[in-house]
C-alpha cells in the first residue's frame, strides 16, 4: 500500500515493520533520507555488524537469490534483521521476478528493503503487484520548478528558520530542484546564523554565493521590463562568470519565463493568474508588467531564439569558435530588440 514519508518515519519510530518496502521514484532525496531512517533505526548501533545488511543492486544485478537468502537467515542479536537493497534499479528485470515467491512467505523478523531510484518500477509488474500486496510502497515524483520556493521555506520552516519570499526564489531559481543540493547549501546557511533567524537575499550571497543582484531572476525582471541597461550588466556578469552562470541552467529559466508571460496573457480572469502560473501573488506584477512590453508574437519569436541558443550551447551550428556568454549576449539583444 502506497504511504507517505511521515507514515513510514512514524512506523520505523513505533518499530511497526511490514516485511518488505519498495521506495521508488524520481525523487532521490526522500528515497535517499527514508533509507537512510531505515539504516539508523531499525538495527540498534551496536547490533548492525550482526543484524544488518546493504547489499548494491549492480553486485546482485544477476543474482536476486543472494537477496532472498539474506533475507532468510534469522536476526542473531535483535528482534529484526534489515536487509538493505541500494540502488535496486541496477537489478535486472528478470531477476525481479524470483522475489515473488519469497514474497508469498516472507520472513517475519526480516525488513527487506528496495531503493529503487532515479524511475518508477513498472506498476503493471508482478513484484510490484506482489510488493504492494505484502508489503509497503513509498512512492515520490520529482517536485515541480514551482513547487520549489514552498519546499524551500516549509524546509527552512522546520529547520526553525525563516526565509524572505524572494530568497526562497532566488535560491529556487538557482538551484533547480535538486533537494539533496538545496540542502546542502542551506545548511552553510544555518550554522552561521541563530535559531529564528530571517535569511534574506544578503545572508544568501554572503553564504551559498547566488548575487542577490546578478542572478537569473533579475535577469528575467529585466528582460520583462526592458530594462536594456540592467540586462547587459547581468550578462555581462555571466559571461565572465560563466562556471557559476551556466547557460544550461539559464536557459531553461528563461524558457519557463516566457511561456508563463504567454500564459499570462490568455488568462481571462486576471485574479486566477496565480493559480494558472503557479506562481506566488506577489510576483504576478512581474508578468503583467512583461505582457504589457512583450506581444504574444514576440514571445513566439523569443521561445525560438531560446530554442536556437540551446541547439547552439550543445554545439548545432556553432564551430565552437563562440563562447556561451557570447551566445547569452546575443540571445539577449534579439529578446530586447
Amino acid at each position: 500500500m502506497p504511504v507517505t514519508e511521515k507514515q513510514l518515519i512514524d512506523d520505523i519510530n513505533a518499530q511497526k515493520f511490514a516485511p518488505v518496502y519498495l521506495l521508488t521514484g524520481e525523487e532521490n532525496y526522500y528515497i535517499d533520507e527514508i533509507s537512510n531512517y531505515f539504516e539508523t533505526h531499525v538495527v540498534a548501533e551496536e547490533l548492525r555488524d550482526f543484524d544488518q545488511t546493504v547489499i548494491y543492486g549492480r553486485d546482485v544485478a544477476e543474482d536476486m537469490a543472494r537477496v532472498i537468502d539474506t533475507a532468510l537467515r534469522f536476526p542473531m542479536m535483535s528482534p529484526y534483521q534489515l536487509v538493505l537493497v541500494k540502488e535496486a534499479q541496477d537489478i535486472r528485470t528478470e531477476q525481479w521476478e524470483t522475489l515473488v515467491n519469497y514474497l508469498n512467505a516472507p520472513s517475519p523478523s526480516t525488513v527487506l528493503v528496495f531503493c529503487y531510484r532515479h524511475k518508477k518500477m513498472d506498476k503493471r509488474s508482478k513484484v510490484y503487484k506482489a510488493i504492494n500486496s505484502k508489503g509497503v510502497v513509498y512512492e515520490k515524483n520529482k517536485l515541480y520548478d514551482s513547487q520549489i520556493p514552498d519546499w524551500i521555506a516549509h524546509t527552512v520552516a522546520k529547520n526553525k528558520y525563516q526565509i524572505t519570499e524572494k530568497g526562497a526564489i532566488l535560491i529556487a531559481e538557482s538551484l533547480g530542484n535538486d533537494l539533496g543540493k538545496i540542502v546542502n547549501e542551506l545548511q552553510k546557511v544555518f550554522v552561521t546564523l541563530p535559531e529564528g533567524s530571517v535569511i534574506t537575499e544578503e545572508v544568501i550571497e554572503e553564504n551559498i554565493g547566488i548575487s542577490k543582484d546578478y542572478n537569473v531572476f533579475e535577469l528575467q525582471n529585466a528582460l520583462g521590463r526592458r530594462n536594456v541597461a540592467r540586462c547587459n550588466r547581468i550578462v555581462n556578469y555571466f559571461a565572465s562568470n560563466p562556471k557559476s552562470n551556466p547557460i544550461q541552467m539559464i536557459l531553461p529559466n528563461l524558457y519557463s519565463y516566457f511561456i508563463k508571460v504567454m500564459l499570462y496573457h490568455q488568462v481571462t480572469d486576471k485574479s486566477q493568474a496565480p493559480s494558472v502560473l503557479k506562481v506566488s501573488p506577489f510576483f504576478v506584477r512581474e508578468y503583467e508588467v512583461a505582457s504589457r512590453n512583450y506581444t504574444l508574437g514576440k514571445l513566439a519569436s523569443c521561445i525560438g531564439y531560446l530554442y536556437d541558443a540551446d541547439l547552439r550551447s550543445k554545439g548545432v551550428r556553432n564551430t565552437g569558435t563562440v563562447t556561451d556568454g557570447e551566445l547569452l549576449k546575443e540571445l539577449v539583444f534579439k529578446i530586447l530588440h
